[in-house]
């Protein structure tokens, strides 16, 4: 579905002249309608996508002015991106305001994002998953069994799929990227 939405998009950007802002504004807005579906809310994702094709450091004003977005809405989700890793404060001598810049390496953004969407959404999955199973281990009737047996293979499969996932994001581009052809060969 996503490879079909962005190949529709290239299609409609490469058959338009638009002008170079244009075209990064219509960016801005896809990544951050996609970032819903990474499970980051819209203007988060807009904010770390104008920082991420923006060359020069920003600060809360510009980027407010540039999104259209209140004081509040900014300072909250700029502190969510440095709180995540994908943004750094940057001050410069003699200014007051912090600017903010984005962590402009793709791959170390994808270990950001795997890392803390496995803290967020993995990890406690885990952990209720156990819970459950340890709350009904005194339970007896087939339909117990049946749902502690379900759980323990759905928390080896998910604590086996971050296992993975952090192997994978303590390599470096290249390494990964070889494992990566190997495995889909």
């Amino acid at each position: 579905m996503t490879l079909l939405y962005f190949q529709y998009l290239l299609k409609i950007v490469s058959e338009t002249n638009k002008s170079f802002q244009e075209i990064k504004d219509e960016f801005i807005a896809q990544w951050g309608a996609l970032g819903t579906s990474w499970g980051i809310n819209r203007t988060m994702a807009q904010i770390h996508a104008l920082l991420m094709v923006t060359p020069e450091v920003m600060s809360t004003d510009e980027i407010m002015e540039d999104l259209s977005i209140s004081r509040g809405n900014a300072h909250t989700n700029l502190k969510e991106l440095v709180g995540w890793g994908l943004i750094r404060i940057v001050v410069k001598k003699g200014e007051r305001k912090e600017f903010f810049e984005a962590e402009k390496d793709v791959w170390k953004m994808f270990t950001i994002i795997m890392s803390e969407r496995r803290r967020r959404e993995v990890d406690p999955m885990v952990n209720l998953l156990n819970t459950y199973v340890d709350n009904t281990n005194n339970a007896k009737g087939i339909e117990v069994e049946a749902f502690n047996h379900q759980l323990k293979e759905l928390e080896k499969f998910v604590s086996f799929a971050s296992n993975m996932s952090e192997k994978i994001a303590k390599l470096s581009y290249g390494p990964a990227m070889n494992l990566a052809a190997k495995v889909l060969k």
